[in-house]
């Protein structure tokens, strides 16, 4: 008996000497993916589109034909419904959640002085934090086109698409002033020597797949994204497979041609899950687990384990089922909390 509550003694203090980080769980938009082989190649002259993002009306380009761009330049001017309900919709959302706060506060000053019910008090901070969820969700949606809320203080219809990389504007696809749908292709660029993966996509995703979708590569520790800009007519003979070519639109170095690497395809509308980083994560007897901070005093470990269920992964979190939004998990170094757990187990024996 001594002997495990002064081990448990040494585990308590040396959880405690080293730092342990911690997060919130949080809701978090995901894209369906599918993980895919590829394989890094070069193409000359390579040529990618610049697509619609959204269904609408152009307006305006900044730039013609035979121009040289840069990543991040502004290319096209796009009037749209949908960008203008979108941020009605995030502006309202926003002014409901502020009044619902202030409800909030108000029914918790109330419910300190004895003149309201825990019940009513229960009401309100479920209906704030649905608001809450609904407007981050909004949020996420508008981030993924490239808008900042940050910056949103009224709704606009106008919407700018930017060149994902450098080029030179090979041809103007759709003229000013014509009415486009989401995915229409707008703009023709080619690139330089540039880097693409070339990846082998199951037929059972055939109709999936579009022009302009995000895959990322994972090499050598990083996440490196790309969008399909070519899906090419003829299945690969050997592996029975849809073949893409996605261009990788940043600067890497280092990369080796014609080598094999994994990469994920991110498609389909988003949904938002409570989230965890994936460094969180751990495999505790034969589960996925994730160690949540305790009150724990005294003999207690100050972490316990939460037996969790992934749901769905992008490049650096995990949605997940068996933990609240807003509840504290370890977020890193989970190894070391599990090795302390796993020699507390342990008690009188060896």
């Amino acid at each position: 008996m001594i002997r495990t509550l002064l081990l448990t003694t040494l585990i308590i203090l040396g959880l405690h000497a080293v730092e342990i980080p911690t997060a919130k769980a949080t809701k978090r938009a995901f894209f369906k993916n599918v993980e895919l082989n590829a394989q890094i190649i070069q193409l000359p002259n390579a040529k990618q589109s610049i697509m619609s993002q959204v269904s609408g009306h152009i307006e305006k380009y900044f730039v013609k034909a035979g121009q040289k761009v840069k990543r991040g330049q502004k290319v096209v001017l796009i009037e749209s419904i949908t960008i203008s309900k979108m941020t009605s919709n995030y502006i309202s959302q926003k002014k409901q959640l502020i009044a619902q706060e202030k409800n909030y506060k108000a029914t918790l000053a109330l419910y300190k002085k004895g003149m309201t019910s825990l019940q009513a008090l229960n009401r309100e901070s479920i209906t704030k934090d649905g608001l809450l969820a609904k407007l981050n969700a909004l949020k996420s949606q508008l981030s993924t086109l490239g808008i900042k809320t940050s910056q949103l203080e009224r709704a606009s219809a106008n919407f700018i698409l930017y060149a994902h990389s450098d080029g030179i504007v090979s041809q103007i696809l759709q003229p000013a002033h014509s009415s486009i749908s989401q995915n229409t292709q707008i703009i023709s660029l080619v690139k330089d020597k540039a880097y693409y993966l070339k990846s082998f996509l199951p037929l059972e995703y055939a109709s999936k797949i579009k022009i302009g979708q995000k895959i990322v590569m994972h090499e050598n520790g990083k996440n490196i994204i790309s969008h399909v800009t070519e899906i090419l007519p003829n299945v690969d003979a050997t592996t029975q497979r849809i073949v893409l070519l996605s261009s990788i639109d940043e600067k890497v170095q280092n990369l080796y041609i014609n080598a094999y690497t994994s990469a994920t395809l991110y498609f389909g509308a988003s949904k938002s899950f409570v989230c965890v980083k994936k460094s969180a994560l751990s495999f505790f007897d034969n589960e996925w687990v994730v160690f949540v901070p305790t009150d724990g005093q005294g003999d207690e470990n100050p972490y316990e384990i939460r037996v969790v269920e992934p749901v769905i992964a992008d490049e650096s979190f995990v949605g997940v089922k068996g933990i609240e939004e807003g509840e504290e998990y370890v977020s890193g170094k989970s190894y070391y909390v599990k090795s302390m757990l796993l020699k507390s187990s342990m008690g009188d024996g060896d």
